[in-house]
Order: C-alpha cells, then structure tokens, then sequence
C-alpha cells in the first residue's frame, strides 16, 4: 500500500474541499482543549481515503511530527480545529517520530499501528470523550489478544481496523455536492506545409555593341596645276615605289558574370482566433425536507 501526500495526490484539493484546506488547522486534546500543534499534512490512500495527519508538535517540541490515524481525530472545519479522540498532550508527546525522509511502506506503519493498537487507545470508543490513563505506557504495542492477526503483508487493509481508520459518522456529518465544469483545451495539429525552393531558367540575351573597322579609299583627283611643266630635276621617275597603311577593325569581347538580383525571406506568423463552444454541464443542489423544522444554513 502506497501512502501520498495530500499535495502530491491531488494538487487541486482545496478545490475539492471548496476552501477548507485541513493543512494548518490547530490540534487539540478533546478533553481537556489543550492545543498540541498543528496539521502538518495529510497522507492518503491509492483511492484518496485519509489515512494519517501529520501532527507537528511544534507548539510543545520544536520540530517533532507524528502520525495520528483518522479514525482517531475529530475534524471541526467550522472551529478550524482538530481534536484527538482518546489522547492527552503527554500521550502525544511520546508517540513515534515521523521523518520527511523516511518510507512509509508496510514494515512503518506496523510500528505506528502496533502503538494504536495498545489497550489504552483501542479500548476508547470514537464517541468518548473519557479521559486516559497517562501513566499507562505507550511503548507497549501488544495486541488486543494473543492471537495472530488474520492478515499478512499482503493480505492488510485498512478496514481491517476501523477503530483506527473509520471516520465516525457521527464527528463527520459532510455532504459533498459536486458540480461538472468544462475543461477547454488545445490541441496543435498540422493543417498543411509551404515548400519554398529555387530552380534555374535559362534565356537567351542580346546585347548589341558598336564596333570600328578601317578600311582603304583611293581618290584619284586632277590638281589645279594639272598640266603645268616641271623642272627636269623635280620629276624623279623610278619603279618600286609603295605606301603602306595599316588597317584596324574591332571585334566584340562578350562574357557573363553573376550578380546578386534579390533576397527571399521566408516566415510564418501567428493568427489568433477565438472559436466558441456550448456543453450541457450538471450541478449537484441541496434538497432539505424537514417539515416544522428550523434550518439554519451556514
């Protein structure tokens, strides 16, 4: 059997409990109202059952807990108050230790059970308020009979000893009235996928560029002076004679190069939208039949 505490069980308990968180409440004896310490926590069953409070002590023993079965208290949600039924503060006092750091598995519990089970505290009906005897010692955890108990490690349950873990109807009149809520959620989900990638064109590109080339025109003219008679020394008659031009032409130099044309960024971005819905919810409501009798509702 696995023991949690209140927190780690249900981390919504006050919800359930509509406020009334247990935790802090005062502990007092029920006969003489002497406050002892305070609800340190709560242990728990698989099923959410009380099990154990956690007393702290710290009123009397700075930072001593023990373990007090629920069957053995008397909780007033209304007083903010804890009452342990059959025990007195020297009593309390002298109970076994509880350690944070130690396990509470079976082995545990049977020390803290063998100390309930002592005649002083099982001989207490729940509904007594009859004080016990203080000088009587708590160290002695014989059992009622000297029979072996009918249960084995793996065969205990707690309702084999309602003295310790019944809640007493009477010290515990609670009637819980429950009521459904709507739990919104949301759930991401994938609606679709944008590829965004990149592929070559090829095209054809004309460039036009001008270009020089020479070339050789012969004019052949009459001078004004045609026909006029030269010196004898000035015309110089000789074969061979020959004037060199060079000609040029341009030709184009074309080649490619790349450049940087434009930058695609791609991104998503977020649109908020509210989207309604309805479900029919139940609520638990309080139905009081007492004909002729005055009911005060608190």
């Amino acid at each position: 059997m696995v023991l949690y505490k209140l927190a780690d069980f249900d981390p919504n308990y006050r919800d359930t409990f509509q406020g009334d968180d247990i935790k802090g409440l005062g502990v007092y004896t029920e006969t003489s109202d002497e406050k002892l310490g305070t609800v340190h926590d709560v242990l728990v069953d698989d099923d959410g059952h009380f099990r154990y409070l956690v007393v702290d002590l710290g009123f009397w023993i700075f930072g001593k807990k023990v373990l007090l079965p629920v069957g053995r208290s008397r909780i007033d949600y209304g007083a903010g108050r804890v009452y342990l039924i059959g025990l007195n503060r020297q009593q309390a006092e002298e109970l076994p230790e509880f350690n944070d750091r130690l396990a509470v598995d079976y082995d545990y519990e049977e020390r803290v059970r063998g100390v309930y089970r002592n005649p002083i505290y099982a001989n207490q009906p729940l509904e007594t308020s009859t004080p016990l005897e203080a000088s009587m010692p708590l160290e002695a955890s014989r059992p009622l009979d000297t029979k072996t108990p009918a249960y084995t490690r793996d065969t205990y349950s707690y309702e084999h000893e309602p003295s310790l873990f019944g809640i007493n109807e009477q010290n515990h009149q609670t009637l819980r009235l429950y009521e459904e809520r709507l739990i919104a959620n949301k759930r991401r989900q994938k609606t679709g996928e944008v590829t965004v990638g990149k592929h070559i064109e090829t095209e054809t590109a004309r460039v036009a560029v001008p270009v020089e080339r020479e070339r050789v025109v012969i004019e052949r003219v009459t001078p004004e002076d045609a026909g006029t008679v030269v010196s004898p020394g000035v015309a110089d008659f000789h074969e061979g004679e020959v004037v060199r031009v060079e000609l040029h032409e341009e030709t184009p130099d074309i080649r490619k190069e790349t450049v940087l044309r434009e930058e695609v960024r791609v991104k998503k971005v977020v649109e908020r939208d509210t989207i309604e819905s309805e479900e029919k919810i139940r609520r638990e409501e309080l139905d009081v039949n007492a004909p002729g009798q005055r009911i005060e509702e608190r």
